[in-house]
């Protein structure tokens, strides 16, 4: 099983927030701009993670630190689990057409773990047949992004109450069964059907540290981690004053 790697605080007034499956950090800054220190965790090297990183398995990373005790310096954990398994294009048009193979669902075994800790924890999933609560749903359009992509989020150990969704202004930008579609947000997965160029990316998602396409169409937009660390930490302080 692999070992924790020994984390450095520098700034001990902010609480240490674990960012799992993390790919290229963009949850990570919404959750540092919140007012967290953050640790990520990738099976793959993500050398664009803006904040201190390990690579190694997640889970067994996570394994790790509830049998050191180690997970007692951490005040939250955030989650995302890799969603080929259950996400829309995976169930809907790879499948019907015979693409793609086989994928782990590894919300539940996410899930136990993250039980075990004692922490308040998200778990993230795109829209599909991901097994999670969606507790709290979020899209682009809600921060004034040029993205949607809607995100929902399971909540462990903590609630938060759902704001309300904002109408589209329009259509996703891009080919759709031959035809082409402008409209006023771009289409962030995928290379082909009219699909934005890596500087309107991310202007779109509002990340401005990596121009590597593969992590800009896998990440979250900072906006949504910020507005739930927020909500989180102004629970906390409400609780520690009342």
């Amino acid at each position: 099983m692999t070992q924790p790697t020994p984390i450095r605080r520098e700034h001990f007034a902010r609480p240490l927030l674990l960012d799992l499956f993390c790919c290229a950090g963009g949850a990570a800054t919404g959750y540092e701009r919140a007012g967290f220190d953050v640790v990520g965790v990738d099976i793959r090297p993500r050398r664009n993670y803006p904040f201190t990183f390990h690579q190694g398995d997640a889970l067994e990373y996570l394994a790790a630190l509830i049998a050191s005790g180690e997970i007692e310096r951490f005040a939250f954990v955030h989650s995302s689990p890799p969603c080929q398994a259950g996400c829309a294009l995976t169930v809907g048009t790879n499948r019907s057409r015979g693409w793609g193979g086989t994928h782990v669902d590894l919300v539940p075994p996410t899930r136990e773990l993250l039980d075990a800790t004692g922490l308040p924890y998200v778990i993230e999933q795109p829209n599909g047949r991901a097994e999670i609560r969606k507790d709290l749903t979020l899209c682009g359009e809600q921060f004034g992004l040029g993205v949607l992509r809607h995100r929902n989020f399971e909540l462990g150990r903590w609630t938060v109450t759902r704001p309300a969704h904002v109408p589209h202004r329009g259509r996703v930008r891009g080919w759709r069964h031959g035809e082409f579609f402008d409209g006023p947000y771009v289409a962030a997965y995928g290379n082909g059907g009219g699909k934005p160029s890596v500087p309107e990316l991310q202007t779109a998602m509002g990340i401005d540290w990596t121009d590597v396409r593969e992590e800009l169409t896998e990440a979250i937009p900072p906006a949504y981690a910020h507005w739930i660390g927020a909500a989180f930490l102004a629970q906390i302080r409400a609780e520690v004053a009342a």
